[in-house]
């Protein structure tokens, strides 16, 4: 189980020590693990939202909403914001566009994005509250990082060398696919109709993101794996928080 505490320690904040550090190949193990971890973010956002029945509506969605960003130590939204940034600041240029991802710091469009992504993940929980729609945490957690999963598995990784080369060249392809293809079955189950529609809904997304990272970059990055997570997040409850 040693991928399974790899792929925890390293998508959140919980206080997840190894024994030592991963192999090569236990790196790319992990990434069969990512929707696992979703599914347990989710579960976790579902019981913290049962505990919270009776507070005051915006409160609510408010303390899911800290809950949410924190367990993952806001780690995907850095990736958001690189990418943001890059998209706008490298004018089309490939190389000037990973140039921009790599600069620690956040420009005025970074800035923007994060709000409004903050912003709808807001009003979409507090419209599922509202709902009582409660499932939607479940499964869009798990869709994320099952979108993680998706990437590595069909996009060439555009960084020589470091954690993302690691997860990318190891990952054991048959057993990927069908971690992906559970997850999905998972989501329908869980959910039902409503799950079959994230799941329409998030693999349009992905394929539409995809394509446009396959244009401007040749593929992905850590940063454009975040901002696809975050991106496909903030789509799929809100379309859920429309469709009830």
């Amino acid at each position: 189980m040693l991928p399974f505490w790899i792929a925890l320690q390293f998508l959140s904040s919980l206080p997840i020590r190894l024994p030592g550090m991963p192999t090569p190949q236990e790196m790319g193990r992990s990434l069969l693990f990512y929707p696992l971890v979703g599914l347990l973010f989710g579960v976790l956002l579902w019981a913290l939202n049962w505990l919270l029945l009776g507070t005051p509506l915006m409160l609510h969605a408010a303390l899911l909403l800290t809950a949410w960003v924190l367990l993952s130590g806001g780690l995907h939204f850095d990736g958001l914001a690189d990418s943001a940034d890059a998209w706008l600041g490298g004018f089309g240029d490939r190389e000037r566009t990973l140039t921009i991802m790599k600069d620690p710091r956040s420009g005025p469009i970074a800035v923007v994005t994060l709000v409004l992504v903050l912003l709808l993940k807001f009003t979409a929980l507090l419209a599922l509250i509202e709902q009582q729609h409660s499932v939607a945490l479940i499964i869009v957690p798990l869709i994320g990082r099952g979108a993680m999963l998706g990437l590595f598995l069909t996009t060439p990784y555009v960084r020589p060398g470091g954690l993302g080369q690691a997860l990318a060249d190891h990952l054991p392809r048959r057993a990927g696919n069908q971690a992906l293809a559970a997850s999905a079955v998972a989501c329908v189950l869980v959910a039902g109709l409503s799950g079959v529609w994230a799941v329409v809904l998030a693999t349009l997304l992905f394929v539409w993101l995809r394509q446009v990272m396959l244009r401007r970059l040749g593929g992905t990055t850590g940063d454009t794996a975040g901002a696809l997570l975050e991106l496909l997040e903030v789509v799929v409850l809100t379309g859920l928080a429309l469709v009830r």
